[in-house]
């Protein structure tokens, strides 16, 4: 597709929300080019005829990446997912998502991107907040590896802007799901619940299931983002719906698209946050976006995607 939108390059553009990013983008008319080590994501999330490089953000082939396609945005999903995995090996999580994403902005500044948008987390920063939903401005005090690493590199990224004039926007999701959600790789409750129901399983819910998320669909994320991407400034954004929904009405919710019955099984063990929820005031006003599916339309659709691909 040809475009005089510009070129944008995609880490982790196989993935989850990368994938669905993409698509968006085609369809805006830019051009587009991923990059992706398929540690997580899958080729098939993508269209046959966008330029794919099976590449790790820490190699140094990806600055022949850069040096071939000459992009001019960065949308950066590339990362180690895990919360879980990150608490069991920090050193790996920080050298795929802190000295990966260095190496990728170093080559944003060698080769002239001119803005860099980076997916960070809402929930993973904030901890257990008192003010809920959560803006902006609350203190960050992550509380996993995980949390703290992208609490670092919004740092590095404020800071390759004020010392190397790289543009930036920063978005900080609330949980996100949707159709291509690898329950495997992510806490993807709405996924999880899924799989298992279609395979005639019991889910598992951890601790009452009293605990809340904020569950934002996916498509309202990748068109939050295309719009900071295309604002003129340099600002930090969460992007949720500032409602709260129990892990316990999702799997209703989950269970009535099925038309099944399950019980789930309880376990003692929950370690995670009681609360998380991200208010999206700050975006609303400066951009106009506010999200579009509400969680009853967003699982029916993820749900239905599962039904198909089984």
């Amino acid at each position: 597709m040809f475009s005089n939108k510009g070129k944008v390059l995609v880490t982790g553009g196989a993935g989850f929300i990368g994938s669905h990013q993409v698509d968006l983008l085609l369809k805006e008319g830019y051009k587009v080019v991923v990059v992706d080590d398929l540690s997580t994501g899958q080729k098939e999330n993508l269209s046959e005829d966008v330029p794919f490089y099976q590449v790790d953000i820490r190699d140094a082939e990806l600055a022949e990446v850069f040096k071939k396609e000459k992009p001019d945005y960065v949308f950066h999903f590339a990362a180690q997912i895990n919360v879980n995995h990150s608490v069991a090996d920090p050193i790996f999580d920080a050298d795929v998502n802190i000295i990966g994403s260095l190496n990728l902005l170093d080559n944003c500044v060698d080769y002239g991107v001119k803005k860099i948008m980076f997916s960070s987390t809402g929930g993973a920063l904030y901890g257990e907040a008192e003010i809920v939903p959560t803006p902006e401005e609350y203190p960050c005090a992550p509380l996993s590896p995980y949390g703290i690493a992208k609490l670092s590199v919004e740092n590095y990224i404020r800071f390759y802007a004020e010392n190397k004039g790289l543009n930036y926007g920063i978005m900080r999701y609330a949980n996100v799901y949707g159709p291509r959600q690898n329950s495997k790789g992510e806490a993807g409750v709405v996924a999880i619940f899924a799989e298992k129901m279609l395979a005639g399983e019991h889910p598992v819910i951890h601790g009452d299931g009293h605990q809340t998320r904020d569950f934002v669909y996916v498509s309202d994320v990748v068109a939050a983002n295309l719009l900071v991407l295309q604002s003129d400034r340099n600002d930090t954004y969460n992007v949720g719906t500032g409602r709260q929904t129990t892990v316990n009405e999702i799997f209703k919710l989950v269970q009535e698209c099925l038309d099944k019955d399950f019980n789930p099984k309880h376990v003692d063990v929950f370690s995670g946050q009681k609360v998380s929820c991200l208010s999206a005031k700050k975006i609303k006003e400066n951009l106009g976006w506010s999200p579009k599916v509400s969680m009853e339309d967003g699982v029916e659709k993820t749900v239905a995607w599962f039904i198909n691909r089984t």
